[in-house]
């Protein structure tokens, strides 16, 4: 278990709250000059919340984040944040995508007159109706005691000025919430020393309560937090609110559908950036999300893939010349589309012209591929380069896809899992394959086999594992597989940073 130092100018500054052995004054966190001989692992591994006021450059503030990143330590708010807080140009540009959830607040009327100052706390704020804008303000800009001024021009709001405050100027009101959110914060800081012994590490699996086909059903979320837990370590389910958390833990596992403009890349890169083991990583969301680069790739490197090219908007050469090769039916997909969504069936050339228009508006390019009709797609689970899983996904009743959104509620078709000594090994060599050029997280691989024919279809990052399904095979053994990677590639940090 990691520990935690809360740093504060002065002792006293902490005297409206409960007594903490994780204080430390500013001074004393400066003065410490452990040796590399005289410095453990827990040393190196602590996590540093900095409280201090003096954050300017070369502050003491400033120094505290420094010497704590230099030391190894994990550390809120980072030297880059405090960079980034010095410049106006460089929050302009962090939080350039805040404007439409100001629009929002200003049409509820939670933004009134001309002008407001809001403070946030470890992401929270007074303001109930300013909730969402406070935790956004500190996903971008993680600092502990934000003040954030608003102003309106022309009818239109911006952030004039966003600035770290001192501890000591809070008033009770806000001292109140300060001590809460801290507390849901960094829930270390209260822990038992018993509870603190009980485990090695902290796993944090990013989830969304409300998603609709997650990666992973509550069952199996069950099963991975006993299997952690079994492999000491503490497994704690977080949403997209705990963002600023990210420094508390040791890894993070995404069991949410990942996409590259948002905030599943966005967190793994700033768990990967806080010294995190991370799956999927940003690499993996990257690589793997977009089914034109897929295409590319594997074309490029000879693995077997359907017959396809990329149709681009503006290219104006007949629609025949553009296809050359390929016969109707033929799939065309947007790049990012997930779950069998963005994914249009064509019969002929006037409804791909059609399809095709409609598809535009989202992309500059979209795949068109050949149809491979068959009664199901095998999914292969690798990670670290070792299969886990071989499952059967079925194509939906009355429709072409495993999944039919063409009614009111999703349906999809059923399932088998097998032993993967039991898979045809050109089906197993084909998946080692595809991943092998993705990298060494975990993937499902979709392939399609007709007739003596195996094609990859797909690398998806961020594979389903759902218990009754993926499970059938190994049961618990698969998340205890899972959770294993991630405690030695955790232990492999420790050894690294020792």
């Amino acid at each position: 278990m990691c520990p935690l130092r809360i740093v504060v100018d002065r002792l006293d500054d902490w005297q409206p709250y409960y007594p903490s052995e994780d204080l430390i004054g500013a001074d004393d966190f400066l003065a410490q000059d452990r040796r590399h001989r005289d410095a453990d692992a827990r040393d190196r591994t602590t996590h540093v919340i900095n409280l201090s006021s003096d954050l300017d450059y070369l502050g003491t503030g400033y120094y505290v984040s420094l010497l704590a990143q230099a030391r190894g330590q994990r550390v809120l708010p980072t030297v880059e944040t405090l960079n980034e807080l010095s410049r106006k140009a460089l929050i302009d540009l962090q939080l350039d995508t805040l404007a439409p959830l100001l629009g929002d607040l200003a049409r509820q009327g939670s933004l009134a007159g001309d002008s407001l100052t809001l403070r946030v706390l470890f992401g929270e704020c007074l303001e109930p109706r300013l909730a969402r804008l406070a935790r956004k303000l500190f996903e971008r800009l993680p600092c502990p005691l934000l003040e954030a001024r608003l102003v309106r021009r022309h009818d239109l709001w911006r952030l004039a000025r966003l600035r770290p405050i001192r501890l000591r100027d809070l008033v009770p009101e806000e001292q109140d919430l300060f001590a809460t959110a801290l507390n849901r914060h960094s829930r270390k800081v209260w822990r038992t020393p018993k509870a603190r012994r009980r485990y090695r590490f902290d796993l944090a699996i990013l989830i969304d309560p409300n998603e609709a086909l997650p990666p992973s059903n509550r069952s199996a979320l069950k099963a991975f937090i006993r299997a952690g837990r079994r492999l000491g370590i503490d497994v704690s389910l977080v949403t997209r609110r705990d963002a600023g958390r990210l420094a508390e833990f040791d890894g993070l596992f995404i069991r949410e559908t990942t996409a590259l403009d948002h905030h599943t890349y966005r967190m793994a890169r700033l768990a990967e950036h806080e010294g995190l083991v991370v799956i999927d990583a940003p690499r993996d969301i990257l690589r793997c999300t977009n089914k034109v680069y897929l295409h590319a790739l594997l074309r490029a490197r000879g693995v077997p893939a359907p017959e396809g090219v990329l149709l681009k908007r503006h290219d104006r050469r007949p629609l025949a010349a553009r296809i050359a090769g390929l016969h109707f039916p033929l799939v065309l997909k947007v790049p990012d589309g997930s779950f069998s969504r963005g994914v249009v069936k064509v019969e002929s050339a006037a409804q791909l012209e059609r399809e095709a228009a409609r598809l535009f508006e989202a992309s500059a390019l979209l795949l068109l591929q050949e149809w491979l009709p068959t009664d199901y797609d095998w999914r292969i689970g690798v990670l670290d380069g070792r299969v886990l899983f071989a499952s059967r996904y079925y194509m939906a009743r009355g429709h072409w896809q495993i999944y039919d959104h063409s009614g009111p509620r999703v349906k999809s078709g059923g399932f088998t899992t097998h032993d993967p000594d039991d898979v045809p090994a050109e089906v197993i060599k084909a998946a080692l394959r595809a991943t092998r050029l993705i990298g060494d997280g975990f993937y499902g691989v979709d392939l399609k086999q007709a007739g003596g024919r195996v094609v990859v279809i797909e690398v998806n990052d961020n594979p389903n594992v759902d218990a009754g399904i993926e499970d059938a095979v190994l049961g618990r053994a698969l998340y205890e597989r899972i959770m294993g990677v991630f405690l030695s590639r955790m232990e492999a940090r420790v050894r690294e940073s020792s």
